[in-house]
C-alpha cells in the first residue's frame, strides 16, 4: 500500500510516492525540469497561473507511472505542500479569476504597512502575531482597490494548497496553519480575525470552510481521477504550507527543533510553545501542523527570497550553462571570504526580514584585477549563508537559539561550501536527511487518515544521510568575515 504526496512550489510540481509498510520512498519525479515561469508585469510583481500548477502535476504524477508499476487501488491517502501566502480567487463555478499572487510579489507591502499602522502595532502583534505586511490578506485588499470587476466576481479565496485540493475533490476548504499564513488568524481568540476582515472591508464569506490538517478533507473525485489515471474516492487527509511541511518532512513538532531549507527561497523555521512575536515583524509566527488552542505549536520562521534563485541566475547568466557540481568545484578554488567580494542576494522582491524594503542585489569591492567568475560562485554561496545569519540573529531575540538544524539534503545543501559555512558560522551541527516536501506530504497524509498512528510511525522510514559538524578551527576567521559584510550591509541600509 502507499500513500502519494504533491508538493507544489513556484518552481515546481513534485510528487512522491511512499510505501506504507517500509516507510520508504519508491518513486519520485517533478515537473518541468526548467523552472515554472513567473510573471513579473511590473516591479516587484510576480504571479502564476493556478492551472499550470495542475498541469505539472499531472505530469509529475504521469512520470512516477513511468517509474514503478502499481496497482492503483493500493494508494490509500493523499497529502498536499504548497508555496505559501500566494493568493488564488475563484467564481462560484470555481473558475480562477485571475492569476495567483504568489509569495514574492511585493505590491501590497504598503497596504500592509498602513493595516498594521491603522489597527495598531501592538493589536496586530499581540492576536495575529505579525504585521498585516505583504502576505495574502494585504494582496486581496491590493485586488479590492485597484480590480474591481474581478474583486466582486469572488466567491471564495484561496492559499495555493487549497486550490490543489479543489481539483482533486472538488471540495473547497481550508486550515488554521493557511489562515494564520495569510494574516487571517486571531491567536488571541483562536478564531478567523474580525480585525481583518472589518479593517479590510472584506466579506466573511470569502473565507472557505476550515478542516484541520491532519483529517480527510475531502475525497478524489471521478473527473479528477480520470485526468490522473487514478482511483476516485482517494482521500485528501493532509494540507500544509511548504515551510510547516517542511518541518514536519524533517520530523520537527516539538519545542526547540529547527528545520532549514535553502531551494528557491531560504528558511530557518523554528518550533515555539510560546505565544512569541518580533516586534518588527522581521521574522513571522505561525500555526504549525501540529497547533491547537490547548496545545500551542508556533512556527518562527525566517524568509530570505533571493536564495537558490540567485544561485540560478548565475548560473543562466554568468556561468554559461555549466551545471551546479561544477560551479560549486570552481567555486572551491577560492579561499573563504571570496577575496573580498561581497554579494547580497536581495533581488527577490521585498524582504520581510529588512522591514519589507526591496532593495535588489548587491555586489560589492568587485576589482576587475582579482576577481573572476568563481569569485562570484564562492561570494554568492556565502551571502545567502551570511544573510541567513543575519535574520537567524533577529530570530535569536524571539528565543530560537539552535544547536541542531536539519534539512533535506536538497537544493543549496548539496553544496559542501554552503553547509560547511552554514555550520561554522551558526555553531550548529547540521544533520541532512533524504526528504523532501512531497515525502513530508505523504506522511502527513498517513496521519491524517489514520494509517499512521503516531508520529513515530510516520517517520520510521526517514533516513539521515550525513552531518555537518561546525569546524571550531574556522568559526573566527568566518565570523570575522561575516562581520564585515554586515558592516558594509548596514550602511547600504542607512
Amino acid at each position: 500500500m502507499y500513500l502519494l504526496g504533491f508538493d507544489s512550489g513556484s518552481s515546481s510540481i513534485k510528487a512522491s510516492l511512499i510505501d506504507i509498510e517500509t516507510g520508504k520512498c519508491i518513486a519520485s519525479a517533478y515537473s518541468p525540469k526548467q523552472e515554472m515561469p513567473i510573471k513579473a508585469f511590473k516591479p516587484g510583481w510576480a504571479e502564476q497561473d493556478p492551472e499550470m500548477w495542475w498541469e505539472h502535476l499531472k505530469n509529475a504524477l504521469f512520470e512516477i507511472f513511468s517509474k514503478v508499476s502499481i496497482n492503483k487501488n493500493e494508494i490509500k491517502a493523499i497529502g498536499i505542500s504548497y508555496q505559501m501566502h500566494g493568493l488564488v480567487i475563484i467564481d462560484k463555478f470555481k473558475n480562477v479569476l485571475r492569476p495567483s499572487i504568489i509569495w514574492c510579489d511585493s505590491r501590497a507591502v504598503e497596504i500592509g504597512n498602513k493595516a498594521f499602522n491603522d489597527i495598531g502595532k501592538d493589536k496586530c502583534l499581540k492576536s495575529l502575531l505579525n504585521s498585516p505586511g505583504n502576505f495574502t490578506a494585504s494582496k486581496l485588499k491590493w485586488v479590492k482597490d485597484n480590480e474591481p470587476d474581478i474583486y466582486n466576481k469572488i466567491y471564495k479565496i484561496m492559499l495555493p494548497g487549497d486550490f490543489i485540493a479543489m481539483k482533486l475533490t472538488g471540495e473547497i476548504n481550508t486550515t488554521i496553519t493557511g489562515l494564520s499564513e495569510g494574516i487571517f488568524w486571531d491567536f488571541e481568540k483562536n478564531q478567523i480575525s474580525e480585525e481583518i476582515i472589518k479593517y479590510y472591508d472584506f466579506n466573511p464569506d470569502f473565507i472557505p470552510e476550515i478542516v484541520p490538517v491532519f483529517s480527510i478533507q475531502g475525497k478524489l473525485t471521478k473527473e479528477a481521477a480520470e485526468e490522473l489515471n487514478l482511483v476516485a474516492g482517494i482521500p485528501v487527509s493532509y494540507r500544509a504550507g511548504d515551510q510547516p511541511n517542511n518541518a514536519l518532512s524533517l520530523n520537527v513538532l516539538n519545542p526547540g527543533e529547527i528545520a532549514a531549507t535553502a531551494g528557491t527561497s531560504g528558511v530557518i523555521y523554528g518550533i515555539s510553545d510560546q505565544i512569541k512575536f518580533d516586534p518588527l515583524s522581521r521574522v513571522n509566527t505561525f500555526a504549525h501542523v501540529n497547533h491547537s488552542g490547548q496545545i500551542p505549536r508556533l512556527g518562527v520562521l525566517l524568509c530570505l527570497n533571493g536564495t537558490g534563485i540567485l544561485n540560478s541566475w548565475i548560473k543562466r547568466n554568468i556561468a554559461n550553462g555549466i551545471d551546479y557540481d561544477e560551479i560549486n568545484k570552481l567555486a572551491s578554488t577560492i579561499n573563504e571570504g571570496s577575496d573580498g567580494l561581497f554579494i547580497y542576494p536581495f533581488g527577490n522582491g521585498a524582504e520581510r526580514m529588512l522591514e519589507n524594503k526591496n532593495i535588489g542585489c548587491l555586489i560589492k569591492n568587485i576589482n576587475f584585477n582579482i576577481h573572476t567568475n568563481n569569485h562570484i560562485y564562492r561570494a554568492a554561496q556565502e551571502g545567502i549563508v551570511f544573510a541567513l545569519y543575519y535574520g537567524l540573529e533577529i530570530m535569536k531575540e524571539t528565543g530560537i537559539e539552535p544547536s541542531v538544524i536539519r534539512a533535506g539534503h536538497a537544493n543549496m545543501f548539496l553544496s559542501p561550501i554552503f553547509r560547511s559555512t552554514f555550520a561554522n558560522l551558526t555553531g550548529a551541527t547540521i544533520e541532512l536527511y533524504n526528504t523532501d516536501g512531497a515525502q513530508g506530504a505523504a506522511r502527513g497524509a498517513g496521519i491524517g487518515c489514520g494509517i499512521y498512528n503516531n508520529f513515530e510511525e510516520a517517520f520510521k522510514g526517514l533516513e539521515k544521510i550525513m552531518t555537518i559538524e561546525p569546524d571550531k578551527t574556522k568559526s573566527q576567521a568566518i565570523h570575522e568575515i561575516y562581520n564585515q559584510w554586515k558592516s558594509e550591509f548596514n550602511k547600504i541600509l542607512k
